[in-house]
């Protein structure tokens, strides 16, 4: 598992107990983790807040080390919502940012009181998802992300060129996420069949199979590859930086918003995981690709999730209506 600096030293003990579970005994990977801890640390300071249990007004400022398991257990539903009207009415959270806190809330309280016995109710046991909204996800056009990939391969003269446009060229093709291709090792690649496995949310295996276009970019890529000083826990590292060391989240966001604004791309629509919502809407609009194959593909766990990429675009609106036998009349 990749490790990820979780800073833990500023949480009670039933809190710490709480992350270690997630991480043993749920699996859960390395980023979910870090985000129980922040939506958990964020819960457990407003509620000192609400109790009045503290002389601080700002969030960052309230200290929860001392909070006793005796505060947690008076916690009701009610306190629980009315965190989340916090949310909204201080930092205007959008509902997918409150649907994840709600259940990092619930995940925790089940803990305490099924699983450890440390309160006897469960004030989460009745709290309800927030309605998400449902959009239409943002994605490159087919023409923009030929543009795309046109211009990156042509910064010849750029020394990271060949690992640009491999980067760029598994988003468009595979919709992998951010931290699977963050996370390939040389051993995770299998020339021979043309896959290689990644590890996506939740700590789950699934494997990605590489068309030509990705194997030619690997492959370029990997014969200019620095070989020598790397460090030896980025030996195994497809991606390096710079540095030489396994290449970032931070810097893969980087060279993606580079690019598009080369490419004359607007920065504030698109992003990396708008790439991944381009690679699966493609091969939906243009593979005839099966619903389930593409659920298969992006590793979602449930299948609504893939369904919004099923949606159809204005020209294909307007056909249908085109094609209504009343058409012409």
């Amino acid at each position: 598992m990749k490790k990820i600096n979780i800073n833990t030293e500023g949480n009670p003990d039933f809190l710490n107990s709480f992350l270690d579970y997630t991480a043993t005994i749920l699996n859960k990977s390395p980023n979910t983790v870090k985000e129980y801890n922040y939506d958990l640390n964020m819960f457990l300071k407003y509620i000192l807040m609400h109790f009045r249990m503290t002389d601080n007004e700002e969030l960052q400022d309230v200290i929860i080390r001392d909070m006793s398991i005796d505060t947690v257990a008076k916690i009701t539903l009610d306190d629980i919502h009315s965190f989340l009207f916090y949310l909204t009415n201080n930092f205007n959270s959008k509902a997918a940012t409150r649907a994840r806190k709600t259940s990092s809330i619930r995940v925790f309280f089940n803990y305490l009181c099924n699983k450890k016995g440390l309160i006897e109710k469960n004030p989460a046991q009745n709290l309800e998802t927030p309605k998400l909204d449902k959009r239409i996800p943002k994605y490159l056009t087919l023409d923009d992300s030929k543009k795309l990939l046109e211009t990156v391969k042509e910064n010849e003269d750029d020394r990271n060129s060949e690992r640009d446009y491999a980067i760029i060229t598994l988003f468009l093709n595979c919709g992998m996420r951010l931290s699977e291709l963050v996370g390939i090792n040389f051993k995770d690649i299998s020339f021979e069949e043309q896959r290689m496995t990644v590890i996506g949310k939740g700590n789950k295996e699934r494997t990605i199979y590489l068309n030509k276009a990705c194997m030619k970019a690997i492959k370029n890529y990997m014969e200019v590859r620095p070989h020598d000083g790397v460090p030896f826990d980025s030996k195994d590292a497809l991606f390096l930086s710079e540095r030489r060391e396994r290449i970032s989240n931070r810097t893969v966001q980087y060279i993606v918003k580079k690019e598009l604004q080369k490419a004359g791309l607007d920065t504030n629509k698109y992003s990396v995981h708008k790439l991944r919502h381009t690679a699966a809407t493609l091969m939906y609009q243009y593979g005839n690709v099966d619903i389930r194959a593409l659920q298969e593909l992006l590793g979602h766990e449930s299948i609504s999730t893939t369904e919004i990429y099923t949606h159809v675009d204005n020209s294909q609106v307007r056909n249908a209506v085109e094609s209504n036998p009343l058409a012409g009349e």
